[in-house]
């Protein structure tokens, strides 16, 4: 038995090891860094963290990453819950057909419509604005959305609709007081991965942006110079980064084991 618990222990360790050496990092100097192996600072230091919160166009890329994937997650999820609703209750003319076209979506690269996406913005005078990265992740994060929702509601009887129709609810008073509920851990897991797909995404947030909604992920490219690269700053920023995906699985850690009991994630 004790075999068998130091097991998950050991791959625990394992998984955790470059997340450690990159908080260790954060806390030296890029000299350090380069003199040598070592698994402490030798000159603990928070110049790092200390640059990223005083320097607006440090802190500012945090600010915008969190406002254009909370404005993406809200628009994937409200749009993915009408229709993962409709291909659950409802059989219609190419609806598998249709149901297969929005995960080709998922499937395609980002490169693809990087440019498309660049000339529309730019002329409707999206360009660097929150909502034009949240509106092109959108593209990728609804029909993962539905996939994930449609799989909850399947799993809900429709007898529950057919009763609050004769017990006389209203369909808007039946899907938010009864029916929401119910999937609530699919809403979790579905808001969790349309969270984290839009937070670790490069290309189109910064392709779609220049100063205004510049993301984290494209500030961070500010560490490469002439000298090298500032690596105990990249790793500092690094390390905040991996903070809003912590807190997200820590609110929904119930939810995700719920998706991969119904087979759904």
């Amino acid at each position: 038995m004790r075999k068998r618990s130091l097991i998950p222990i050991i791959y625990i360790l394992f998984l955790m090891l470059p997340i450690y050496w990159l908080v260790a990092m954060s806390f030296k100097t890029t000299n350090e860094i380069l003199s040598g192996f070592s698994l402490f600072p030798q000159t603990f230091t928070l110049a790092n963290y200390e640059k990223i919160f005083t320097d607006p166009t440090w802190y500012w890329g945090y600010i915008n990453s969190i406002i254009y994937v909370s404005l993406n997650t809200v628009i994937s999820i409200a749009v993915a819950l009408p229709a993962a609703y409709a291909f659950s209750r409802y059989r219609f003319l190419g609806d598998k057909t249709l149901f297969f076209w929005l995960l080709t979506n998922r499937m395609a690269p980002a490169a693809v419509f990087a440019l498309p996406f660049f000339q529309l913005y730019s002329a409707v005078g999206l360009f660097d604005t929150h909502l034009a990265v949240a509106l092109a992740h959108c593209l990728f994060n609804i029909p993962l959305a539905v996939w994930i929702l449609e799989g909850f509601m399947s799993g809900v009887p429709k007898e529950l609709d057919e009763t609050a129709y004769v017990d006389g609810y209203s369909f808007p008073r039946f899907f938010v007081t009864i029916f929401l509920p119910s999937i609530k851990a699919g809403v979790g897991v579905a808001a969790f991965f349309c969270f984290m797909f839009s937070w670790v995404e490069l290309l189109l947030a910064k392709t779609l942006t220049a100063v205004a909604a510049k993301p984290i992920a494209a500030t961070m490219t500010k560490t490469a110079s002439s000298a090298g690269y500032e690596l105990g700053l990249l790793a500092a920023a690094g390390t905040l980064t991996i903070i809003p995906g912590a807190i997200v699985i820590y609110f929904v850690r119930n939810y995700i084991a719920k998706g991969f009991a119904l087979g759904r994630v």
